[in-house]
């Protein structure tokens, strides 16, 4: 299993996504302003991974602030927080790890070396909570999983695997607890256009593991759920609404219309952080557009005639009627169950 962010010799080790799967390449990061670099150009992508980085983020912003005044050292901190919640605006889970660094920095009592020190302990307990809760909803989610047949396909949508985690992988986390069970017969990964994650990243998190996958295109997932290729759809989340509606990349969606109609059950993936209790449905999560040059241009090919638009986000919203379960690190939910957490022990 691949970890995509470390800590190692005193700065942030990170796999460089963007190069996989023909070139390993590990950047590190020593400084707040590349990682707030690395974050907006998706070296470091998915969520949760994106939730550990910014931590460490956090981190190296305060250990190159040069100050022994603590207010001082709060109002500098809260630019490097800025800084880094400018990145990327749909994955919640930046700003839930920004926000308890943070609180970390305010509630700490001593000194800007004492405030320091605990903010690097709980940017490194945020990474391994986090490769603890990939594991835990790998789980909950086999318990869910449909009994039959006794060997399954699942279809996954973009990366939701340990590269897009602290390890383990959320809807991968599902599949690798399958697959050690034996209870996974193959694995359907959609290509995820624009930027190929899922036969990029997914199928070579499955090549590394020897788990078998069949890597198809987007506009392929329907006709394979009419031929009784797939038995189940498992899908991760950037942010999720109170009322379960789910943003995750962009497809997911048609996916999940597509795995309504085929009464295919439809399954997110996500840790409870991934959840924003603050927002009642989808249509106030966030939208991010990006570079229109994801669409147009592979490599050194441009793709469409001179003179077209271009429309790109980067997420749509999935409506909680169309899912059958949120899986969680607390077990698996439906979306209308979700809010009951919120005012429970476990948050």
């Amino acid at each position: 299993m691949v970890y995509p962010v470390i800590w190692h010799n005193n700065s942030v080790s990170l796999i460089d996504q963007t190069r996989l799967p023909n070139e390993y390449t590990v950047v590190e990061i020593h400084r707040s302003e590349d990682m707030a670099q690395a974050i907006k150009t998706m070296i470091v992508r998915g969520a949760p991974a994106i939730g550990v980085a910014a931590a460490y983020g956090m981190y190296l912003g305060a250990r190159e602030i040069e100050t022994t005044d603590t207010r001082e050292f709060w109002e500098r901190l809260e630019k490097v927080a800025q800084l880094l919640r400018s990145t990327r605006p749909t994955a919640v889970n930046l700003f839930w790890a920004i926000s308890r660094m943070m609180k970390t920095a305010y509630e700490t009592p001593g000194t800007v070396e004492d405030i320091k020190q605990n903010l690097f302990q709980t940017a490194q307990a945020i990474n391994a909570e986090d490769l603890q809760t990939c594991q835990a909803i790998g789980d909950h989610g086999l318990a869910v999983l449909p009994t039959t047949p006794e060997k399954m396909t699942i279809l996954t949508h973009c990366n939701a695997g340990a590269l897009a985690t602290a390890g383990y992988g959320t809807a991968l986390g599902v599949v690798r607890s399958a697959w050690r069970e034996g209870r996974l017969e193959r694995v359907f990964a959609d290509e995820t256009r624009p930027r190929l994650q899922g036969a990029k990243l997914t199928a070579w998190e499955c090549v590394q593991e020897n788990i078998p996958v069949t890597v198809i295109t987007d506009n392929m997932a329907a006709h394979c759920m009419k031929q009784g290729l797939i038995h189940a759809v498992v899908v991760g989340a950037d942010r999720i609404a109170a009322n379960g509606d789910t943003a995750n990349k962009i497809g997911t969606y048609s996916v999940a219309i597509a795995a309504k109609a085929h009464d295919i059950p439809f399954f997110v993936a996500a840790p409870l952080s991934t959840v924003d209790f603050e927002l009642t449905d989808g249509s106030q999560i966030p939208i991010e557009e990006r570079n229109p040059v994801e669409i147009y241009q592979v490599g050194n090919t441009i793709l469409t005639p001179a003179g077209v638009d271009f429309y790109n986000p980067a997420f749509d919203v999935t409506p909680a009627n169309l899912i059958t379960a949120i899986i969680t690190e607390h077990g698996a939910f439906t979306p209308d169950n979700l809010v009951k957490l919120q005012s429970s022990s476990v948050i």
